[in-house]
C-alpha cells in the first residue's frame, strides 16, 4: 500500500512539473513592456486577450530552455524602430549560455511594421511557423546564429529591403566560421517583393541550408535569392568560407522580373549547390542564375526559354545539368561564340578571362 501512494505521489509531481507557466499578453498593454517584465519561470506566452496588439519597441525573449509564443490568431503592429521578437547578444563569449535557448513562434494573422519583425539570434532548434509579415523596412525575418532553425508557412509581404535572412553572427567576437545558422530549414514560405526590395532569400555563410517549396513574386527586386560564401559580403570577391559546404533548394516558383540576376551563387570550389525544379514564370532580360564559384547542380528544371540565360564570371564553370529542358543546352559549333554557348554565358569576368570554356559543364537526360 505504501509503495502504491508514493507512485501515485511520484506521477502526480512528475505531471505538476510538466505543465507550462502560461503567461497572457493583457490587451491594450504594449507587448515589448509586458516581455520586458515577465517572471524567469514564464514557458508559454499567449496573445489570447485581444485580436490586435501593439508593441512600440522591441519585443526581447526572455532567457529559457524553451518558450513557446502563440499569436493565437493576433495581429501585431509594431512601431518604426521596432526589431519585432529579438535577443540581446552583447558578445561571443555569452553565445555559449545563450544558445541553450529555443523558441517557437507561431500562428500570428499578422505582423506588421517595424524594422523587423523576427529577429532570432543565437538559438538551437527554434521554429517560427503560420506567420504573415508586412511592412518590415530591413529585414522581415533575420536569423544570426540560429542553428538548426526551421521557418515554416511564413508570407512576407511588401519588405522595403530584404525577406528572410539567414546569416552568421554580427557581434563583438562573431565571425563568418564560428556562428552560423547552418541546418536551417525554410518551407512553404513566400516573399511578395515591393519595387524597394533587394533580395528576396539570402544565404550568407551558413552550410546546409534547405530551401523548399517557396515562392518569390510581386515587384521586381534584385534578386530572389542571394548565395554566398564571401566572407565580407563582397560580391565582387570570390566566395571563400571553408565550413559552407553545401546548399539545397528545392521546388522554387518565381514570378516576377528582377533587376540583377535571380539566383546568384557565390561558394567555395568544393561547395555542392543543388537546383531543382526551378520555374521562372516570366522571360526576364537579367539572368536566371549568375555563377560565380561552386559545384552547381541543375536538375528537374521542365521549363525554359531562349530568353533565359546562365552567366559565368569564371572561364570555366563548374555546372552538371540533367533532366531538364532541352532548350537548356550548350550551344553548336555554328551559333557558340567565344563568350557564349547555348545558354551559357561569359559576362563581367573576375579576372581576365577572354573565352568562355565549357569543358566542364555536362549536360544529361534532356528530359524534352
Amino acid at each position: 500500500m505504501y509503495r502504491v501512494g508514493l507512485g501515485l505521489f511520484l506521477f502526480w509531481c512528475s505531471v505538476f512539473n510538466a505543465v507550462a507557466t502560461e503567461y497572457i499578453v493583457p490587451a491594450r498593454m504594449d507587448v515589448g513592456v509586458f516581455f520586458g517584465s515577465l517572471p524567469a519561470d514564464a514557458t508559454y506566452i499567449s496573445f489570447s486577450a485581444s485580436s490586435s496588439y501593439t508593441s512600440s519597441g522591441d519585443i526581447v525573449l526572455p532567457d529559457v530552455q524553451l518558450c513557446v509564443i502563440d499569436g493565437k490568431g493576433a495581429s501585431l503592429l509594431l512601431g518604426p524602430n521596432s526589431n519585432g521578437f529579438t535577443r540581446r547578444i552583447s558578445s561571443q563569449k555569452e553565445v555559449d549560455i545563450k544558445l541553450t535557448s529555443r523558441y517557437v513562434i507561431r500562428d500570428f494573422s499578422e505582423i506588421k511594421g517595424g524594422k523587423k519583425a523576427i529577429d532570432l539570434q543565437a538559438t538551437l532548434g527554434s521554429i517560427v511557423s503560420n506567420c504573415r509579415l508586412h511592412d518590415q523596412t530591413e529585414i522581415a525575418v533575420d536569423l544570426r546564429f540560429c542553428l538548426m532553425a526551421r521557418i515554416e508557412n511564413v508570407l512576407v509581404t511588401n519588405p522595403s529591403s530584404a525577406g528572410f535572412v539567414i546569416r552568421t553572427g554580427d557581434w563583438p567576437g562573431a565571425s563568418a566560421t564560428n556562428s552560423q545558422s547552418n541546418s536551417t530549414v525554410l518551407s512553404q514560405c513566400r516573399v511578395f517583393c515591393s519595387v524597394t526590395t533587394t533580395n528576396a532569400y539570402s544565404v550568407l555563410n551558413c552550410g546546409g541550408v534547405r530551401i523548399m517549396d517557396c515562392i518569390s513574386e510581386g515587384g521586381e527586386c534584385d534578386r530572389d535569392l542571394l548565395l554566398s560564401a564571401e566572407m565580407h559580403n563582397d560580391q565582387e570577391r570570390f566566395g571563400s568560407n571553408p565550413t559552407m559546404k553545401s546548399f539545397t533548394l528545392e521546388n522554387f516558383h518565381v514570378e516576377h522580373n528582377v533587376r540583377k540576376e535571380s539566383i546568384l551563387v557565390n561558394m567555395t570550389p568544393q561547395a555542392s549547390v543543388n537546383l531543382t525544379n526551378i520555374y521562372w514564370n516570366s522571360a526576364s532580360t537579367a539572368p536566371v542564375i549568375r555563377y560565380v564559384r561552386g559545384q552547381l547542380n541543375l536538375s528537374d528544371i521542365g521549363w525554359w526559354t531562349d530568353s533565359h540565360r546562365i552567366v559565368s564570371r569564371v572561364q570555366a564553370p563548374r555546372i552538371n545539368v540533367a533532366r531538364c529542358h532541352s532548350k537548356l543546352r550548350l550551344g553548336d559549333n555554328e551559333s557558340a561564340t567565344a563568350t557564349r554557348s547555348g545558354s551559357f554565358e561569359l559576362v563581367d569576368p573576375l579576372g581576365d578571362a577572354k573565352t568562355l570554356d565549357t569543358r566542364y559543364i555536362r549536360i544529361s537526360a534532356p528530359s524534352y
